[in-house]
């Protein structure tokens, strides 16, 4: 989701139609987006590039930006109207033989606009969207005839090694039993931790070794994991598995060019009991993470890719999962279309085992990093209170 208010070069214009056309100039050096997926041998994808375009929805609300904001408590997940700004179009959806693209703008009564997305992930990852978002904006403003970034599709720099020969443990794809659906009442809250919070829960939570080396992102996933497997108050016995995207594209043994815009990101797991995790120190949960993130080097890569071949695209392994994904690098909030940069870019709810960590400001108007979590709701308020404990003590 992406929200814009009103102003910069483009303020008269109609955004639907200026994002249009651009998005279909953009098209042009990045066509296989215009086709379609088949499933051929081995369950292997393709993308048939049949030229039939992405599906493109205009639109028109009778509200404002500031009372968006105001629903959403500072424009953050869960969005009000999210299923009219971003719809379920029949036709798409789907993996296969689909549009691998919708985009909807929709316009506001006070001359702003939102320009929501759908896409396939099959196809490319955050940082690959966004620099395809990031040329449409480029062409939207008429700073280029063509793309400043060249966008090689290079796919076969990442297939399976002949054999394959995994080389790690993968437990983030552990055959076990998928886990019953959510009982009760699903709420989502998005938390938000400004620097003051993160060196609240630094200085009571971790030895002074790790206070100043461990990364903003060690400290909140370790963190909210724990508080996460107390809300959820699963048996001391029972695996919990915390599985977070890693960004390869700065492996230079993988030999990806840039403008890569395909799936360049792994993921990296630990694997714990409820009671075990629980029973150790943030510090040691921090540790935990630091470590798993070491591990994801180019042959970590290749393994990964292996393991996916032999098995034949394994699902992963939902039960009493936390998976993260960190957004605040994808790029999102430099996508200007000629309205200015947006108020607010990045995912439009959030995962039902996980959460993205999303860059946004806090009532302060301090960079802070915000985490939408989604929980049946007596466990939300356990979490609550399991974050606010980490925070004050």
């Amino acid at each position: 989701m992406f929200f814009y208010s009103r102003g910069g070069q483009h303020a008269a214009d109609n955004p639907a139609g200026v994002i249009r056309r651009a998005l279909g100039e953009a098209l042009v050096p990045y066509y296989p987006l215009a086709g379609r997926l088949r499933e051929v041998d081995e369950r292997k994808l393709v993308v048939v590039c049949t030229g039939e375009g992405v599906l493109f929805v205009e639109a028109d609300a009778d509200v404002r930006l500031a009372e968006l904001e105001a629903a959403a408590d500072g424009l953050a997940p869960p969005f009000p109207c999210v299923d009219q700004l971003l719809p379920d179009v029949e036709g798409f959806g789907g993996v296969l033989n689909c549009p691998l693209l919708l985009i909807q703008v929709t316009r506001l009564l006070c001359g702003g606009f939102v320009s929501a997305l759908w896409f396939n992930h099959t196809i490319c990852d955050a940082i690959g969207i966004n620099q395809f978002l990031s040329a449409v904006a480029e062409l939207a403003r008429g700073l280029t005839a063509a793309p400043t970034v060249t966008p090689p599709w290079s796919r076969e720099l990442l297939e399976a090694r002949d054999p394959p020969r995994p080389s790690f443990p993968h437990p983030e794809f552990d055959a076990v039993p998928p886990p019953p659906p959510p009982l009760g009442d699903m709420v989502t809250r998005t938390f938000t931790f400004g620097l003051s919070e993160v060196n609240a829960i630094r200085t009571k939570g971790l030895p002074p070794s790790l206070r100043d080396t461990a990364t903003t992102f060690e400290v909140l996933t370790a963190a909210l994991w724990r508080a996460r497997t107390a809300a959820l108050e699963l048996s001391p016995e029972e695996d919990v598995r915390l599985v977070f995207i890693c960004n390869v594209r700065g492996l230079p043994e993988l030999g990806l060019p840039a403008g890569y815009y395909g799936n360049a990101v792994v993921s990296a797991a630990v694997l714990a009991t409820s009671g075990g995790l629980l029973a150790c120190s943030l510090g040691d949960a921090v540790e935990l993470v630091h470590k798993a993130k070491a591990t994801v080097t180019a042959e970590y890569v290749r393994s990964s890719v292996d393991m996916l071949a032999l098995r034949g695209r394994p699902r992963v392994a939902m039960s009493n999962m936390f998976i993260v994904s960190d957004n605040r690098r994808t790029g999102f909030y430099g996508v200007d279309f000629g309205w200015g940069v947006p108020v607010f870019a990045g995912p439009s709810c959030a995962m039902l085992w996980g959460s993205f960590i999303l860059a946004v400001r806090n009532g302060d108007g301090e960079d802070a990093a915000a985490l939408p979590i989604m929980l049946p709701r007596p466990a939300m308020d356990r979490f609550a209170l399991e974050v606010e404990r980490l925070v004050k003590g």
